[in-house]
């Protein structure tokens, strides 16, 4: 456990003396204790600013998505993984599934560039020479929410559904006997058996995701939306802002307040959405 410890001892917790920023008109070259104390002001200017009505709405917007379609792929992936039984080509799939997940989000944009490209790409090829216009994809609004949500799940997928393989295999396999012998087919065993199983898992994978509904795969977003303007309107979420609004302009006291608000918001989501699981569910991160 050593290695994960200091890892977030060093990149989680010693960081965070560094709120206190959030309190200050923070200069770089003053410092910590040269810079002056402005209370609440970076918060105020944040909530009263003309962009975050659009950041919310669109922040929500993306991780109810990501919630609704990207947090079941894995679990739909690791089901039908299980039920599998050529051994050697169960591992094949899963190998091919999850090797996406190491692939860089720059590599994948020059990809969906070439996929999707009105001049280059093999989309629009393949549709010129069927006679059809090309699928304009980059740069539209209407397209970047299924872009975002196809290649967050095709990216993600394979190397999340480990979780839920490993928790599959610690399932009694006298369980599935016993529902062989009453009769129950290969659906019935997944409703009855497979995911009462890893129900405790679900829960704890949910209740860390509705946690972190504030914070978007923040390289995803930056690689599709880049500094297309036209995309802003439904693209721009608070932490591509606050990576504007701290590398670009130097309100480093600015970002340092919204990353605190994001931070109340999720610990208070986190607490909220575990006791409402042990109400209903019966089952609880703690």
């Amino acid at each position: 456990m050593a290695p994960g410890l200091l890892y977030f001892f060093v990149f989680a917790y010693v960081p965070m003396w560094g709120v206190v920023i959030a309190f200050q008109d923070f200069h770089l070259w003053q410092g910590v204790f040269g810079s002056s104390w402005v209370g609440l002001e970076n918060f105020r200017v944040f909530f009263g600013s003309s962009d975050f009505p659009r950041l919310m709405r669109n922040t929500l917007v993306i991780s109810l998505l990501n919630l609704v379609f990207v947090f079941p792929a894995p679990i739909l992936l690791a089901l039908m993984l299980n039920e599998v039984r050529h051994g050697r080509y169960k591992r094949l799939i899963q190998t091919i599934s999850y090797l996406p997940y190491f692939i860089s989000w720059v590599v994948v944009w020059g990809l969906i560039i070439y996929l999707f490209s009105v001049n280059v790409g093999v989309v629009s090829g393949l549709l010129a020479g069927l006679g059809l216009p090309p699928l304009q994809v980059l740069g539209s609004q209407g397209a970047l929410y299924p872009l975002i949500v196809g290649s967050a799940i095709w990216k993600d997928a394979g190397f999340a559904a480990i979780i839920f393989l490993a928790a599959i295999v610690g399932i009694n396999p006298e369980l599935y006997e016993a529902a062989m012998v009453d009769g129950a087919n290969r659906l019935q065993r997944i409703r009855y058996v497979t995911l009462p199983g890893i129900t405790e898992v679900i829960v704890i994978m949910l209740i860390l995701q509705i946690g972190s509904i504030l914070t978007t795969n923040f390289m995803q977003i930056l690689v599709l939306v880049g500094n297309d303007a036209s995309l802003f309107e439904v693209g721009d979420v608070i932490d591509t802002w606050v990576y504007r609004a701290g590398f670009f302009q130097q309100q480093m006291s600015l970002a340092t307040a919204v990353g605190l608000f994001k931070g109340v918001i999720g610990l208070a989501l986190v607490f909220g959405a575990n006791r409402l699981s042990r109400r209903v569910a019966d089952s609880s991160l703690w």
